[in-house]
């Protein structure tokens, strides 16, 4: 199966999961579709850097096979629209998959080694600090913390992923560095369909959905940051990021956040819904109320 599908979790149309789409009153925008087994990325080419992926994991049928591959260029997309090799050269920057390497690697085992390779393309690739800490270890498990505890029909597993895309990202080696990143882990849960004709109560699935952001601002005052930020692009060096932060948070904070339609995922949303959200998008290194900070798998809210 190339690509993503939006019927992976199942036929009934109430557990269908879309790509996320631009939203209608955000600034007009070109992403393009690559398509690779089992997962899907939207290349932004003006940034250079994927605005979404959408992986299908069945954890039923993983295969824990070892590494291959490496780092290569998409060929679906010009060179000129990824952020490449060179941007990760002599610095603290690390290649983070949006796309974990395991999660597509499911089906036969050519099926799994194909994809698992294909998610080493730089258009799956993040800049992200090279530092780790147990915040980005989280980040990393947090499909399989999902898997674990939420009851996932059939053991299935829709995650989308992207770079938070903001317009004040410090331009480094002509990329924006995102300083946020976002996933999505929607899931099929059981429950019941009571029909409105008062026949008999019949089993169905309904849609959940868990949304988490990877925060690396670094914890610096404003004035500061700017500073720092000018003093060290000016110089042809990485600007001040880290450390990493997990935060769970509302669905449709993330919709504001990237400007996209995320389709049934806030209505699915897992979170209690924490009031009414303030307008217009948080400045990165600040944490709008709602938001928990994740530091251990039993903070998850599945």
């Amino acid at each position: 199966m190339t690509g993503y599908d939006a019927r992976f979790l199942g036929p009934d149309d109430a557990v269908h999961v879309p790509l996320p789409a631009p939203a209608p009153d955000a600034p007009p925008r070109t992403l393009r579709r690559l398509d690779h087994p089992h997962f899907t990325v939207l290349l932004d080419p003006a940034r250079r850097l994927a605005a979404a992926t959408g992986v299908m994991i069945d954890g039923a049928r993983l295969q824990p096979l070892p590494r291959t591959g490496g780092w290569r260029l998409d060929p679906q997309a010009p060179e000129h629209e990824q952020a490449g090799p060179e941007l990760y050269h002599r610095n603290a920057l690390d290649r983070g998959h949006l796309v974990r390497r395991r999660d597509p690697m499911w089906g036969t085992v050519a099926e799994a080694v194909a994809a698992g390779e294909a998610t080493f393309v730089y258009t799956n690739a993040a800049p992200q600090v090279g530092r780790f800490n147990q915040s980005k270890e989280l980040w990393n498990g947090l499909e399989d913390h999902v898997l674990a505890y939420a009851q996932a029909h059939e053991h299935r597993l829709v995650v989308l992923t992207g770079c938070v895309l903001a317009a004040d990202d410090p331009v480094y080696r002509g990329v924006g560095i995102p300083r946020r990143f976002w996933k999505i882990a929607a899931w099929a849960a059981p429950s019941w369909r009571v029909p409105d004709d008062g026949g008999p109560v019949a089993p169905a699935a309904s849609l959940r959905a868990a949304a988490f952001v990877l925060d690396q601002s670094p914890q610096l005052e404003e004035v500061e940051l700017r500073t720092r930020t000018a003093r060290a692009l000016a110089a042809g060096e990485l600007p001040p990021l880290g450390p990493f932060r997990t935060f769970q948070v509302p669905v449709a904070d993330v919709a504001a956040l990237t400007g996209t339609d995320l389709g049934p995922l806030p209505a699915a949303d897992v979170l209690p819904a924490a009031g009414p959200r303030p307008e217009g998008v948080p400045p990165s290194g600040t944490v709008p109320g709602g938001w928990r900070e994740i530091t251990a798998p039993t903070d998850l809210r599945v």
